[in-house]
Order: C-alpha cells, then sequence, then structure tokens
C-alpha cells in the first residue's frame, strides 16, 4: 500500500450549478468538486443560493440528505443552507484506479415534497508517492546475453491519477543498461532494461543499479528501487508466452477453486521449459485475495467471494521465468458476469404517516427510493401495490417513485390503510422486496350529527316539578375527535308569547331536556320545539330534530256546578206538589269538570236527605226524581246534599245543597219556609274596603274645606292690605319720549289704560277701544270704590280748581319736551287698579270735558307734602332718563330734552313747579307768547268714575 502523509493540500473549491429543472418532485440538479482529504466542517457549498431557495425553506422544509450507500460523507446545516463535509474522503478508497471519482445523494424538502440531485466530484491530491512492490530486485543475467536484451521489471504503483501519478523513471547508472518504457493494453507503465554494453562475469559477477520513480505533482513524490544483477554464465533463450494477453470469463458468487484461465510460456533452450515459474506480477492486495496462479502449471483459481457489485473487471500480469533468469510477461483480463443475487432494496426518503380524508386525488404519500446493485435485465425495477384501489406507485425518475392517491379517501369506511408496495428486478429468477407502509386518515369534519328519527313525541304530566328531566335526544356523529362532540341547543322560538326558554331548556352534553316551569294542561296541551345538535368541527356542522310535545292532563280541577247557584243571602227552593207520581222530575244538577278524559266524568249520588225513601239522583244525568208517592207525613222541608264526583285518581268532588218543598200552593211554601234559618255570611274584605273607601272620601271632604276657607282668608287679608297701603302709594307718572322723525327708537310703545273697580270687579270684562294721548294724564284721585262714586254723582257739575298760584306755566302753554303729531297702533294694554290706588294715563284722543288730571287729589295733602312727593318722583325720572340720555344725544339736541331736575310738570295741566324760583331761569322754550287752552265742552266728555268722583269732590269744596 501506499503511504500517505498527514498533510493536506490546499486546492481551490470549483462548483459547477451543471443544471436546474423543474420536472417534480426532482426539481433541480446541483454538481460540486472538491478536493479529497478535506478536514471535517469544511465548505462544499451553498446549496440554498445554488438552488434558488430562501434559507427558511430548508427548516421549514425539514431538508436532509438520503445517501444510498453506507458513508455519509457530506452533512447539510439546515440554518445556514451549506454543505458540509462530514467524514473523511479519500479518493483512492472511494473510487481506486478510476480516473474520475464522484458520488451522488439527495436532497429532499417537505411541505411541499421536492427532491434535489446533488453531485459531489472528488478531486485526486497528490497524496500518495510511487511505490514498487519490493524494495529490491535480484536479476539473474547471462554473460552471453547480446545488446539489445530486455529484462523486464515491475514497476512502480502511484494511486494518484492525472498529474499526480507516476510519470517517468530514471535509472542510474547506466553504464551497462538503459530503460525502454512501453505502452501496455492497461494503458499502465512496462518497464524493460535493455542491455547496451555485453557482460563479463570474469570482469564483474555483480551490478547494483537504482530505479527512481517520479510523479507529476507538485511537489514531487518519488520512490526507489535496488535493482541487483548476476551475471551468470550461457542461457540464451527467454520463455515466450503463447498469447500477450488473456481473456477469461468468471461469475460472481462463483465457489472458491474455480478455474478460470490457464497461462502457458515456452523457452527455446533443451530442459527449460521445465522450468519456468509463473507469478502474479504488480498483483493488488485485491487480486491476491480473489485469485491465485499456480507456479508450475500457470492455473489462474478463485480463492476469494467475486462481488460484481464491487468488481466488474480484474486485469492481472502474469510473469514467466526460466532457470537462467529470462523473463517473459502477459496479461489476463477477468470479466466478472453478474448474477441475480441482490434483491431490490426499498428506503422511504418521506412519508406522511397522516393524511387528510379530504386530500385530492394526486396527493403525494410517500416518497421511495428503490436500488438493486445488480445490472442489466437484473436491475430493471417493477414496483406495484397490492390489492389497493385508492393508492398506485408513480415513477417520478430513474429509481424514484411516489405512492400518491387515486382516489377521494373516507375516513368512516376506512381509518386506515396498510399499504404493501412490492419492488421486483428482471432476473432470473427474479428476486423481490416488500414494505409495508401504515397510513391513518385523519378526520375532517364533513359529517353533520344525525338524529336516529326525524321527529320525536314528548309526554309531560300537568303540574310537573320544575328542573325535573322529561325526554332526552340524541345525536350521532361520524366524525371522530372534536369534530364528533355533539352539543344541543333549543332552536328560538314563542309560545303564547313567551320565548320557549321560559318552559324548557336543554343540556348542551346530553341532550336531556328539562322543564322550566309547571305546565298547565287547561292552558296548553301540545307545542313543538326544534333542538339543533351541533359538532365541534371549524366549521361546525348540526342538524335539526322536531320534538311534538303532549301535555298530559292530570285530575287538579275539581268539578264546578253550574246549576243550581248556590247563594249566601237567598234561600231557592225546588218545589214538589204532593201530587206527584213516582219518577217525578225534581231538578237537575248541572256540573262540568274542566279536565279532560276520565277525569272530566261525573257522577252524582246523595249525600243525605231528610227522607232517603223520596228522592234520587241519576249517576250520570244528576236528575233529582222522587221515588215513591208524596204522603202527609212527608216533611215540607227537605233539604238534599248532592255529592258531584269525577273519575279522576285519586278523584275530586264537590258538593251541591238542593232545597225541596213539599207543597201544592205557594202560601203554603210561604208558611213553612217563615222560619228558616239563612245563614248570612258577610264577607269581611268587602266590608273593610267599605269602611276603606267611606274614611277616605271622608279626609278628602275635610281637606277640601279647608283649602278653600284658607283661600277665602288670604285674599281677604290681601283686599285689607291694599285698602291700608292705598293713601301712601305716591304717583309716579312717566311719558315715554317721543322723537320728531314720530318713532320712540329702538324701543316699543307702551299705551296704558286706566280701569278703577273694586275687589270684585276682576271677573269682570274691561274693554278699552281707545289709545292714550301723549299729551293727557289720568287723574290721580280716584281713591274710592264703585259705589262711593256713584253716592257722589249729584254734584257733577262742579268746577275743577285750579292749580296751586306758585307753580309757573311755561309759555307754550304746554309741557316741555318733544312735541308734534304723532301716529299710534291701535294696540291695548289692560292693567287693573286696586282700590285706594290710581296710574296716570294718556287722555284718549277726541275726549271733550274736563281734562283728566287736572282735578284736585282727594283729601288734598298740604303744598310742602305736594312738592316733597313730586321732586322725589321728579328725581327718579332724572335718573331713569339720564340712562338713555347717551343713546339720544346725538340725534336729539340739549334743549329738546326737558330738566327733570329741575322742574316738575304737573300731571293733568300746562304748569311747571320750579323748585328754587331764584336759581331757575327761564328756558328758551318759554320765550314764546303765552297760548291759552282750548275749550273743552263738558257736556260732549265720556263720563267715566274718574270724572265722576272729581266732580263731587269740587261741589262739596
Amino acid at each position: 500500500m501506499a503511504m500517505r502523509k498527514n498533510r493536506l493540500f490546499e486546492w481551490p473549491l470549483c462548483v459547477f450549478v451543471v443544471c436546474a429543472f423543474s420536472v417534480y418532485p426532482v426539481a433541480g440538479q446541483v454538481r460540486y468538486s472538491i478536493p479529497e482529504e478535506m478536514t471535517l466542517g469544511s465548505f462544499v457549498g451553498d446549496i440554498a443560493k445554488d438552488l434558488g431557495l430562501e434559507p427558511q425553506r430548508l427548516v421549514a422544509g425539514t431538508a436532509r440528505i438520503f445517501i444510498a450507500g453506507d458513508s455519509e460523507y457530506v452533512g447539510l446545516d439546515r440554518e445556514k443552507g451549506q454543505l458540509l463535509v462530514k467524514e473523511r474522503m479519500d479518493r483512492e478508497q472511494l473510487c481506486a484506479e478510476m480516473p474520475a471519482c464522484s458520488f451522488s445523494f439527495d436532497v429532499i424538502l417537505e411541505n411541499p415534497m421536492e427532491l434535489f440531485r446533488v453531485t459531489v466530484e472528488v478531486l485526486d491530491i497528490n497524496d500518495n508517492s510511487p511505490v514498487f512492490p519490493k524494495r529490491e530486485i535480484e536479476l539473474e543475467i547471462s554473460e552471453l546475453a547480446v545488446p539489445g536484451a530486455r529484462f523486464s521489471i515491475e514497476s512502480a504503483v502511484d494511486q494518484d491519477v492525472g498529474e499526480n501519478a507516476l510519470q517517468k523513471y530514471i535509472l542510474n547508472p547506466t553504464d551497462h543498461f538503459n530503460l525502454n518504457i512501453q505502452g501496455r493494453i492497461d494503458d499502465s507503465k512496462h518497464i524493460e532494461m535493455v542491455l547496451q554494453k555485453p557482460l563479463d562475469r570474469e570482469k564483474t559477477k555483480h551490478h547494483y543499479l537504482t530505479l527512481t520513480a517520479v510523479d507529476g505533482g507538485d511537489p514531487q513524490r518519488s520512490g526507489t528501487v535496488k535493482i541487483h544483477i548476476v551475471v551468470l554464465d550461457v542461457n540464451d533463450n527467454a520463455p515466450a508466452f503463447s498469447q500477450a494477453t488473456y481473456k477469461a470469463f468468471v461469475p460472481e458468487n462463483a465457489v472458491k477453486g474455480t478455474l478460470i484461465t490457464t497461462v502457458s510460456a515456452t523457452d527455446a533452450d533443451e530442459g527449460s521449459s521445465v522450468n519456468i515459474e509463473y507469478y502474479f506480477e504488480h498483483a493488488t492486495k485485491s487480486i491476491q485475495e480473489l485469485f491465485t496462479i499456480d507456479p508450475i502449471s500457470g492455473e489462474v483459481r478463485v480463492v476469494g467471494d467475486i462481488d460484481y457489485e464491487k468488481n466488474k473487471l480484474f486485469q492481472i500480469k502474469v510473469k514467466a521465468k526460466d532457470h537462467g533468469g529470462l523473463t517473459d510477461s502477459c496479461g489476463i483480463v477477468i470479466d466478472v458476469i453478474d448474477v441475480n443475487d441482490n434483491i431490490p432494496k426499498i428506503t422511504v426518503m418521506s412519508f406522511s404517516s397522516a393524511l387528510p380524508e379530504d386530500s385530492v386525488p394526486g396527493t403525494i404519500v410517500a416518497m421511495i427510493n428503490i436500488q438493486d446493485l445488480d445490472s442489466a435485465e437484473n436491475a430493471e425495477i417493477t414496483c406495484s401495490i397490492h390489492n389497493n384501489l385508492h393508492f398506485k406507485m408513480e415513477s417520478s425518475l430513474s429509481n424514484y417513485y411516489n405512492l400518491v392517491t387515486e382516489s377521494v379517501l373516507d375516513r368512516e369506511q376506512t381509518a386506515e390503510y396498510n399499504i404493501t408496495i412490492t419492488a421486483v428486478d428482471g432476473g432470473s429468477p427474479p428476486l423481490s422486496s416488500k414494505k409495508t407502509l401504515s397510513l391513518k386518515i385523519s378526520d375532517v369534519n364533513d359529517h353533520s350529527p344525525q338524529f336516529q328519527q326525524e321527529s320525536y313525541d314528548a309526554y309531560v304530566f300537568e303540574n310537573n316539578v320544575p328542573s325535573r328531566s322529561f325526554f332526552s335526544v340524541s345525536a350521532t356523529d361520524a366524525d371522530l375527535g372534536p369534530n364528533a362532540k355533539v352539543s344541543y341547543f333549543l332552536e328560538d322560538g314563542s309560545l303564547n308569547g313567551a320565548p320557549l326558554s321560559a318552559y324548557l331548556t336543554v343540556n348542551s352534553d346530553s341532550g336531556v331536556l328539562y322543564a322550566v316551569k309547571p305546565f298547565d294542561y287547561e292552558q296548553i296541551k301540545s307545542f313543538k320545539i326544534n333542538v339543533k345538535a351541533q359538532d365541534g368541527g371549524s366549521p361546525p356542522l348540526s342538524g335539526n330534530v322536531t320534538i311534538n310535545i303532549f301535555i298530559k292532563d292530570e285530575n287538579d280541577n275539581v268539578p264546578q256546578v253550574l246549576y243550581p247557584v248556590q247563594t249566601s243571602n237567598s234561600l231557592v227552593a225546588e218545589m214538589v206538589p204532593r201530587s206527584a207520581d213516582v219518577g217525578y222530575l225534581v231538578t237537575k244538577v248541572v256540573a262540568v269538570d274542566v279536565d279532560s278524559g276520565q277525569n272530566a266524568w261525573l257522577s252524582y249520588k246523595l249525600q243525605k236527605a231528610t227522607d232517603r225513601a223520596l228522592f234520587e239522583v241519576g249517576l250520570q244525568n244528576g236528575e233529582i226524581r222522587t221515588i215513591r208517592q208524596v204522603t202527609d207525613k212527608d216533611a215540607v222541608k227537605q233539604k238534599l246534599t248532592v255529592i258531584v264526583e269525577d273519575n279522576g285518581q285519586p278523584s275530586r268532588s264537590a258538593t251541591v245543597n238542593v232545597n225541596v218543598a213539599v207543597a201544592d200552593s205557594f202560601p203554603e211554601l210561604l208558611s213553612e219556609f217563615s222560619d228558616f234559618t239563612v245563614d248570612r255570611e258577610y264577607d269581611n274584605k268587602l266590608t273593610f274596603y267599605l269602611v276603606l273607601a267611606l274614611a277616605v272620601v271622608s279626609v278628602l271632604f275635610i281637606f277640601s274645606i279647608i283649602a278653600i276657607v284658607t283661600v277665602k282668608i288670604y285674599r281677604w287679608r290681601q283686599n285689607r292690605l291694599f285698602y291700608k297701603s292705598a293713601a301712601n302709594l305716591p304717583v309716579i307718572p312717566y311719558y315715554p319720549p317721543v322723537y320728531p322723525d314720530g318713532t320712540l327708537g329702538t324701543l316699543q310703545r307702551v299705551y296704558n289704560y286706566e280701569v278703577c273697580g273694586t275687589t270684585d270687579s276682576r271677573m269682570s270684562n274691561v274693554k278699552i277701544v281707545r289709545p292714550y294721548s301723549q299729551n293727557t294724564l289720568v287723574d290721580v284721585s280716584c281713591m274710592g270704590t264703585m259705589q262711593r262714586e256713584e253716592r257722589e254723582q249729584e254734584d257733577v257739575n262742579g268746577e275743577q280748581n285750579p292749580p296751586n298760584n306758585d307753580w309757573r306755566l311755561n309759555q307754550q302753554g304746554q309741557r316741555p319736551g318733544p312735541s308734534g303729531t304723532y301716529r299710534y297702533s291701535t294696540s291695548t294694554q289692560q292693567r287693573w287698579t286696586p282700590y285706594g290706588k290710581a296710574r296716570a294715563g294718556p287722555h284718549p284722543e277726541g275726549a271733550g270735558g274736563v281734562v283728566p288730571g287736572t282735578g284736585p287729589w282727594p283729601n288734598p295733602p298740604t303744598e310742602a307734602e305736594q312738592i316733597q312727593a313730586l321732586m322725589a318722583a321728579a328725581n327718579e325720572v332724572s335718573e331713569a332718563t339720564a340712562t338713555l340720555g347717551p343713546r339720544y344725544n346725538a340725534q336729539f339736541p340739549m334743549q329738546h330734552v326737558p330738566d327733570y331736575r329741575q322742574n316738575v310738570y304737573i300731571p293733568g295741566s300746562t304748569a311747571t313747579l320750579t323748585a328754587n324760583p331764584q336759581q331757575m331761569m327761564p328756558q328758551q322754550a318759554l320765550q314764546g307768547p303765552p297760548q291759552a287752552m282750548p275749550q273743552v265742552d263738558i257736556h260732549n266728555a265720556a263720563q267715566t268714575p274718574a270724572s265722576k268722583k272729581k266732580s263731587t269732590k269740587k261741589d262739596k269744596k
């Protein structure tokens, strides 16, 4: 074996992207070239980048490497998307003498399933030196050997290839011999030494040469061998093989000792052919383990186990040597015949153990690689599935198969499949292998819950106990797991205006129906509900069922007697004449029962009677009849108690009393029944309500009387206050300013009308049809009542007192201020003045007679009191006017504004009262000649209570 040095030459990394194509499932193919003997973890290639994949795709797809052999030289780093060296690679061990050395593997991705073929070529480095089979070679050459004689020497072996292989030999010294290198059929080098000068045994018996083999690596490596030449006496003919190359065939797995071929060589010297010896020249270790040659006969036999899959061809060099040391060589080419001795190997590269049942046909279930190490027909594989119509095998690439679905799957029919894959080769006899895959079908929510019946009938007794179950429903779902978990719901609905949830509820897990409250057969006899069963799938599926609920009657109602009517305060008796025959119909008891069925079947019987032998009652119809003739001994008053009983379990009954009078006439009947004691039962509750109502009405009446009296007293006190405070109220006349343009500016005009009346005249209607006049004031002296004014009408023709002499009259005969003709609207304002108070107001236009407001005050005060009151009023009016002055100063000069601080204008006259006559300056408005007041016809003036009062006062004065 060649000696390797622990040294790694640095070779450049060569990456070749051969092809990239999208034939599913093989999505691409990449080829890399790397030198041998790379350290572990060395970078091989960026597989993600070269395949055009994102690094995340390798992680998400659970990328992995699949290698058919046992050794995994390259590993995959999914995070970085790189291929790294995982084991040491020796090209000579991988490929032996093959010039091109490479190996392939597959990169598999899932979700979706993809396959990429990667080929890595291992490049040779000069890590092996040329090695000779022996360290020293000994040759025996006759001294009679003529120049040009050739002597074969075993060549050196260099396991490297290419330029790193053996390139040349150097022989030293070259006094007698030279090298002659000839090509052989195996393209290897064959070395021969050619004699240049005759040998002389007497001069030199031994010659020592050194043969050096040099390769072409960088740096170069070499190997040497020592050649010892022994000069012999005469042997002038060398052995010669009959064939230069022998060809032979051997089947693999041939038994040991099998003869492959026989080589034969002859020697022209006499007796030399018997002494020829055969041996393998440069035999490798594998050849020595598999073959042997008989040194005498030249037979080549099998001594080991020949395997076609390991070695398909053997080339062996055989050398023949005679007794004189002369040799000859030949070659043996052994072809190994393949025998079908390898069964197909099934490898599951990717497999989904669970498959949804809604997978579409053509979904890949598994990716399988099948390899057969045999060749030719023995390696032709047929892959199939045994008796399974839902799956099939599809060939995607050489030796690759996909297991795909062929039809729609249904988990409810088959939840698990055991798929047996069979691979058969084409040998004779054929060999096969099987592999079983267990595939589970995962559930999909494709089935809705189903009830056993389309509708159910449920029965429940009335007066049932609340929260007690009375019926249950059940639905099944063919799905599995959460998809089969059924929940029950009561669909929305109403019953008698109330939601169904007020009557029923359903357990969502068990489907048991519960009554929320008791049922009453007399109100509800039957109804329908819809229950929905819903599974837990996504999205959920549901099924409905109708439940007809029938309420069963219970004997919970007593019979009700309709006739005879029972009253507590009246006595009703049936009269039977004494001449009544047997079977005479006295009366009929009529009763009903609101229950149904046998609970409503009524029967009648007498509980007690005054005379049992006189009357009987019909069991079914309730008719009371006589059973014998009436005699004189029979009592006139007969009281019968009839029991009305239903047929329920337990039965319920009611009693009714029937009064029967045995008499022929009403007087007799009345005389007998006059001493009847009638039980009078008063209804205590009704009496309580009557007493309560009477008390409430009485209390309300008393409160009403108190409220009315209180209101009357309050109004009377208010009137008394008005009487007492009337003499102290000052009269403050106010005149809204009127401007030269005939308007009031932005202020609204207000018209005041004076109405004087008693406290009882508030309910009277007063109609004022004329507006006030700007230059007239209403008399403020009206202090009496209407009755008082009527008593004073006798002095109507009196004269008005003139004003005080201390008062001054203006020159124009009118009160100062804006003057002119104005137009007023006809809107009115009614104001009620209580007794003892007067208001100032304008005079109606066109009215004749004495101007109101110019008469004396009632009970006239002194002049000092009048002046004091008027001055106070003037100050208040001037202060109110001052606030309006800045607004109208720009429009009206100061001479048109009356000076209310200096002058006081007496209502009803043209006089002006000056507080300080010495300081009072004449106004420009008074410079004109005085004007006489217009004469007013008193007889044409409208009579008012105020004017009547003024006339009466003047007469008295």
